[in-house]
């Protein structure tokens, strides 16, 4: 047997266990899009590494948190919203709605600024409890787990084992916490959409095809949008038209075969311990920019950040790669491969290229950019240039005393003197 755990409203629930007057009232955490970090005050950040995310968060020990800091610096009200509790989900209150029409429809909304460095410190104390309680987990989100239960608790005893662990979580970190259970790690997770809020749902292997046959195909894990589409075209709408069509999803590929098998609870028993990365990136979304001094300053910054982040997880990345959109939407990118030992100082250089070879529209404005480092060379690998090897040693070496000393107090503490030109 496999289980699901997901915690309840994670970012609401994390402010909760600090704040219990945010208790059984509408609340929500959201706000404005982190672009402080393009600015030239000195603030304690630090860079959280979630494997589980697949991305990197930025976070910082000043906490803004004052009645109106979602309203910006023009009186307008700036962001999104990043979890909704249940009281604020009542009044229509959602994932990816504006902070603006949050409040429209529920002007009692109680908001509250994100808190990366809490929610990560509670995740982690999540998943260090769960090895304990559990043999085998994955950690598929920063508040979702699996667990395989086999050979360890049998069939009959899945539900009871399931229920513990709920009161644990919520005994020792405060957290409410939804529980699936089925025989199979994707049916797992679907069976957790039925024990929300705060509860437990266990689905076993002979009511499989009964129980899953009217879901809807949407509400399944790894069935996306444009699969969704594809599947709806030969009017495949739940999980029952899909078990009646092994040969037309098998006719998709992987992904029509995986998908199959996963709503069907076969070959669908192992959880993924250890996720090699593919790729590490950063980005921001901003009001419209048509300085380029300016995008080329944050370039640096964000350069600076993913720099940190590589260095942290130990990579030695071959590949390069900028993506700017304009105000009128176009996207473009640029890329570049290298040999060459990673360091900031020649990643910065490589990105001001990048940046400047995809700039095709210099005359629109900037909204958003994006860098990405991808193409890890395995350990032991040596691919790197012999000429210049003594120089990248070089900067390697100061590149780990700079690492050393962001790590120790904050990814701000050393810049260059383009980042703080205004």
């Amino acid at each position: 047997m496999f289980i699901h755990i997901d915690l309840d409203c994670y970012f609401v629930s994390a402010h909760r266990i600090l704040d219990k007057t945010l208790l059984n009232i509408a609340v929500a955490v959201g706000g404005r899009n982190g672009n402080d970090i393009f600015s030239t005050e000195r603030l304690n950040r630090k860079v959280s590494i979630n494997r589980a995310s697949f991305s990197s968060k930025i976070i910082s020990s000043n906490i803004k948190n004052d009645k109106d800091y979602f309203i910006d610096e023009n009186g307008r009200i700036r962001g999104i919203i990043t979890t909704a509790s249940y009281e604020a989900r009542a009044f229509g209150v959602k994932t990816a709605m504006s902070v603006n029409e949050a409040l429209r429809i529920c002007p009692h909304l109680k908001m509250i600024a994100p808190n990366y460095e809490l929610y990560d410190n509670l995740s982690n104390k999540l998943k260090e409890l769960l090895e304990f309680e559990i043999p085998l987990i994955e950690q598929f989100s920063i508040d979702e787990f699996f667990g395989d239960l086999s050979g360890f608790v049998e069939e009959d005893e899945a539900l009871e084992f399931a229920k513990v662990l709920k009161e644990k979580i919520f005994e020792k970190l405060g957290l409410p916490a939804s529980i699936g259970v089925a025989p199979t790690k994707y049916l797992s997770k679907l069976m957790t959409n039925f024990a929300k809020p705060n509860g437990v749902k266990l689905l076993k292997k002979d009511n499989i095809e009964d129980f899953t046959k009217d879901i809807l195909i949407e509400n399944f894990t790894g069935i996306g949008k444009s699969l969704c589409e594809k599947l709806r075209g030969y009017n495949i709408k739940t999980l029952g038209d899909i078990r009646k069509n092994q040969k037309l999803l098998y006719s998709f590929g992987k992904i029509g075969m995986d998908t199959y098998n996963r709503v069907c609870g076969i070959r669908d028993n192992k959880l993924t311990i250890n996720k090699e990365r593919k790729s590490l990136g950063i980005g921001r979304s901003f009001d419209t920019i048509s300085n380029r001094e300016e995008i080329k300053r944050r370039v640096i910054i964000l350069s600076r950040y993913l720099s940190f982040i590589v260095k942290k997880e130990r990579q030695n990345p071959l590949s390069y790669q900028i993506q700017i959109r304009y105000d009128s939407n176009i996207l473009l990118k640029a890329q570049e491969n290298t040999n060459k030992i990673f360091n900031e100082f020649d990643f910065k250089s490589s990105m001001l290229r990048l940046f400047k070879e995809a700039d095709k529209h210099k005359n629109h404005g900037i909204i958003q950019l994006y860098i990405t480092v991808f193409n890890f060379t395995k350990k032991n690998e040596h691919t790197f240039n012999l000429f210049e090897y003594e120089d990248d040693l070089k900067k390697d070496v100061l590149g780990q005393k700079m690492q050393n000393l962001r790590e120790k107090f904050g990814v701000d503490i050393v810049k260059s003197a383009y980042e703080l030109r205004k």
